[in-house]
Formats: C-alpha cells, structure tokens, sequence
C-alpha cells in the first residue's frame, strides 16, 4: 500500500477527499483515507476525533485497509502528528509522496512561533526525502513527489526549502491549472488551488490526466466546507465552513463576495484553550471582508466565552463596531443572523464545519451547525 501525506494549515481536509476521489477513480486502484473529518477503511467510515491519529490507532486502520483491498492511503498529517512521530515515519508509515498547502496563523500556543511552525512542517519534506538515493537516470523525476502550492501562505519559503531536498517538487497555482475547472461545483479561488494540489499529486502517483479530468466537474461541497444549507424558512442563502483561522475565514469570505447579490454575513467565534493571538485577527479579517458580523462562542472549553469575544473584537475597528453584534450563545448568534438576513444576502456559519458537539467545560454538548440552521423556523 502507498501512503500519500498532505500537510498545511488551512486544506488539508478538501486536498485528502479530492486526491482520494482521483486515485479510487483510476481503474485497479483502491484509495483508504484519513482524515479530519472522516476514515476509511475500504469497507467502513468512522470517525476517529484526530485529524491524524495515534501511531497504534494507525497500524489498525493500515491492517484494515490492507484487507479490504486498498492500493493507496491518502492521509492529513498535522503539525501535531508530525512533531511527535505519531506516524512512525519510515518504518510504520513510508510515504510515497506529498504535498504542502499553505501556512497561516494557527497551534502557535504549541509551536510559539511561525518560523518553528514552519520548521516542523518542511520536516515533513525532508522525512519523505529521508534514504532516497539519487538518480542519474530520469533526474528528479524519479524522486518522491512533493506538491507545493503557491497561492497560500509561506509557498515560496516552502518551494526555495524543498527544492534542496532529493523530491520531484511540483509547484501549482491556480493562476496558470494545467487542467480545466471550468465545470468545478466547489466555489473559491482557494477550492481551485485545492484540486490542483490533489490533481498534481494523483498524476504524479500514475492516476491519468483523463480520469483526473473527467472527476473534476463531478466534485460536490462536503463535510461542512463551504456546505450549502437550505431551509425553505430562510430567506438568505446559508453556508457552513470550517474555517477557524485569520487565513481561512479570508479566504472563504472572499469566495462568498464573488457570489453575494446583498449583504454577507458572517456568524464565527475561535476555540477556548488554544492559540489567542489569532483571535484579534479572526475580527479584523472579518470585518474587512464581511458586511454583518455576529461574534459568538465556538468550543470555548475551559474558557470564559465573554473573555474569548473580547479578544476576537480587539481586531474589529471602531468604525466598523456598528455592524458587529454579539451573542455568545451560538444557537442563538445563528438564529439572529438568519432572521434578520434577507434574500440577497449570504449567511456564513464558520469555525465548526462538520463538528457535531460543542465542548463547554470539559462536557461535549450535541451541537451542529447545520442542524440548527436546518431548525429555524
């Protein structure tokens, strides 16, 4: 079995799906993945509350994949995971290939600075690169093949690193696709840069330009990405993503204008127990790109919501304060939001994606934002 990684702040989740569907499209191959959201098996899906699992949870969803006949794996691989060897690199997990989709500001209360952020995701790279043995035969050609991205964060760092290392570097943008996307459903310049990732690396794993071609048009928003929600009680058009990240929450935002007759809205909060220093930025990013914010709660954990609110509305110039509401009850924050909106306009529900719970003091209440957007009446 061959083991494709995909590493990045923001994507990781969308370029593990997409490169999934590439490799299990080509004929006589049968793709497992492990992601975020959701594992498979080859035969089950489950979910098992990492984005990149514990090394001996690992070795059982590998024995599984092995039975029930998958060529390849197509994992997210955290910084997380990547610090702690939780993926037992070269002996448990050998990867085949790889790819980096950006870098922003996030898990900076683990790694303390970007620059080390940034460390321990080119270490990925170089444990891919780790034994390969040059060869004069086809060049480059005929090493691991490694995905850069150049239209997120810290690409140009990544490419200038990585091209030192004995990989098949593949930088992709969506300035110049080397497939079409005319036909493409997901929306967002940043959903283009995402194929491209995963479609570099499926051709580079021997997935025919053809077949990656012909997948293109047939993807579908999935697991609270950009997830259309319709109520017919809701006269807005309604949107839940996951993004919980200056970098994110810009990008989705940006994608949501190109397609806002009216007013946009965005409803988001940032995680208790984790990174602060987002938090201000999270506001101002909001309120650059959106029309109506309504700052609420998200997994405040252990955390004061009111404290974490004051935080995120530090980012939020004054003259902008009259088109910010607050609520920190987040059923309620969505309800406000979509009885207020009107036809024209686009609601936004970002941070928790495809989350099922919300975590307030170490209890884990039933929580989904599509179902609650999907309740309103």
């Amino acid at each position: 079995m061959r083991f494709w990684g995909i590493t990045g702040t923001n994507g990781k989740t969308t370029v593990a799906w997409i490169l999934a569907e590439f490799i299990a499209a080509c004929e006589g191959r049968r793709c497992g993945y492990i992601t975020t959201v959701e594992t498979f098996d080859g035969a089950r899906r489950f979910y098992t509350g990492y984005t990149t699992p514990p090394l001996a949870a690992l070795r059982e969803i590998y024995a599984a994949m092995s039975a029930n006949g998958c060529t390849d794996c197509v994992m997210e691989v955290s910084s997380h995971a990547i610090h702690q060897n939780r993926v037992g690199f070269g002996e448990t997990t050998v990867f085949s290939g790889g790819a980096f989709t950006n870098l922003s500001e996030d898990h900076l209360d683990y790694h303390k600075t970007m620059d080390e952020y940034f460390r321990v995701k080119l270490s990925f790279a170089e444990r891919i690169a780790e034994g390969v043995v040059p060869s004069p035969v086809d060049g480059r050609r005929d090493f691991p093949p490694y995905v850069v991205c150049m239209d997120g964060g810290y690409a140009r760092e990544m490419l200038d690193a990585v091209g030192r290392l004995p990989l098949n570097v593949i930088p992709v943008t969506a300035a110049r696709p080397r497939f079409d996307l005319s036909g493409l459903m997901l929306a967002g310049d940043y959903n283009k840069s995402n194929v491209l990732v995963a479609a570099a690396l499926a051709e580079a794993a021997g997935v025919p330009h053809e077949t990656i071609q012909r997948v293109i048009p047939a993807l579908r928003p999935r697991w609270g990405r950009l997830e259309l929600v319709e109520n017919p009680n809701v006269k807005a058009r309604v949107y839940v993503d996951f993004a919980h990240t200056p970098d994110g929450l810009e990008k989705v935002l940006a994608a949501a204008r190109g397609f806002t007759p009216g007013r946009l809205w965005v409803v988001f909060g940032a995680g208790g127990d984790r990174d602060p220093m987002k938090r201000p930025l999270m506001g101002s990013a909001c309120a650059r790109l959106a029309d109506r914010l309504v700052v609420t709660s998200d997994n405040p954990r252990s955390e004061d919501p009111a404290a974490i609110i004051a935080q995120i509305l530090k980012g939020v110039p004054e003259d902008k304060a009259g088109h910010v509401r607050v609520e920190p009850d987040r059923r309620k924050a969505i309800e406000s939001a979509l009885a207020e909106a009107g036809a024209d306009d686009v609601v936004i529900v970002a941070g928790k994606g495809h989350e099922t719970t919300q975590e307030i003091n170490g209890v884990k209440h039933p929580f989904d934002d599509r179902e609650v957007v999907r309740n309103v009446r």
